[in-house]
């Protein structure tokens, strides 16, 4: 038993003194200039210089006369502002025989792009999402076969598509380039959306199942609404790669049709008239607009969903 002469008690005041002379506690602050963040920092500086660089160049070119391009100075800004380089770009510039500029290119990419992008994301959600949850005979056989034709390179089958094509009677029109672009990008966003729909809770899926649930209900209602971030990644994919390409643009279409890709290399590498730097670089920042566009608008889902549908599965 304690003596209550003998007994003492701590104050708050010397507690804390106490716990101040044992010096700081808690994590150690992370300096601002370590070399962690010296090495980190300084590389994505020198990507964004590499990147932004030739842009600025493009845009100052654009917005210069030929004279003042001939200076050799790109790197200043222009003197005067001019914006005659755009409207050339756009509907004068000559592409071969025509000289309607990058106008009926832009169009045949938007009528290129927009029914490739919504039939392959729509077929390849319903087959990742049959892949995933819907476990039915062959589907590992049916899913290697998809991954093998995801990295078959294009090249190969170019001259079998277009005997298909011709066969078909559509070679040379827009419904020909729609249907390539459509089965071309079916593998890799199958690839996406199968993973994305096997990282989702199975509790959902089973608890669909035995309310009475079924495919096409589970489908549309439980597995579509929870999607949303991966279909901006395949939405943002099937955009780049359609509205960017040149290679099947100018093998399974006509001039008359040619997307906006193969018009800016027409007006680029044309051989009259004197060389109009200005005009070629308006009509290369117009080309990659539509892209751009895409991916400063919903750049923060794209990060979400390629997260998400890239590692899981």
């Amino acid at each position: 038993m304690l003596n209550p002469a003998t007994s003492t008690t701590v104050s708050p005041a010397t507690q804390s003194g106490s716990q101040a002379l044992a010096g700081p506690s808690g994590r150690k602050p992370r300096r601002v200039f370590s070399s962690r963040n010296i090495i980190v920092y300084g590389t994505l500086f020198v990507a964004a210089v590499y990147y932004a660089l030739p842009l600025y160049v493009m845009v100052i070119t654009s917005l210069k006369g030929m004279p003042e391009i001939r200076l050799g100075n790109i790197f200043s800004p222009p003197v005067e502002i001019i914006f005659e380089p755009w409207v050339k770009a756009w509907s004068q510039a000559c592409t071969g025989l025509n000289c309607d500029g990058l106008s009926r290119g832009f169009w045949n990419s938007v009528r290129i792009t927009i029914p490739s992008t919504i039939i392959s994301i729509a077929v390849a959600s319903v087959n990742g999402y049959a892949l995933a949850n819907w476990r039915f005979k062959g589907a590992d056989v049916f899913f290697t076969i998809l991954i093998v034709g995801a990295f078959i390179p294009y090249q190969v089958m170019i001259y079998p598509i277009v005997i298909v094509l011709r066969e078909m009677g559509i070679y040379g029109t827009l419904t020909g380039l729609v249907m390539v672009h459509t089965i071309f990008g079916m593998p890799i966003l199958t690839l996406l959306f199968r993973n994305y729909f096997a990282g989702l809770p199975e509790e959902l899926f089973k608890a669909a199942r035995i309310d009475g649930a079924g495919f096409w209900a589970i489908y549309f209602k439980i597995m579509l609404p929870m999607a949303l971030p991966i279909f901006v990644v395949a939405m943002i994919l099937q955009i780049t790669g359609i509205w960017n390409d040149f290679l099947f643009g100018v093998v399974f279409t006509r001039p008359e049709y040619y997307p906006m890709t193969v018009q800016l290399n027409n007006i680029v590498n044309s051989v009259q008239g004197v060389k109009e730097y200005n005009v070629n670089m308006a009509a290369t920042i117009l080309t990659g607009a539509v892209p751009l566009i895409v991916y400063f608008v919903s750049g923060r889902l794209f990060v979400r969903g390629i997260a998400a549908g890239a590692v899981k599965g």
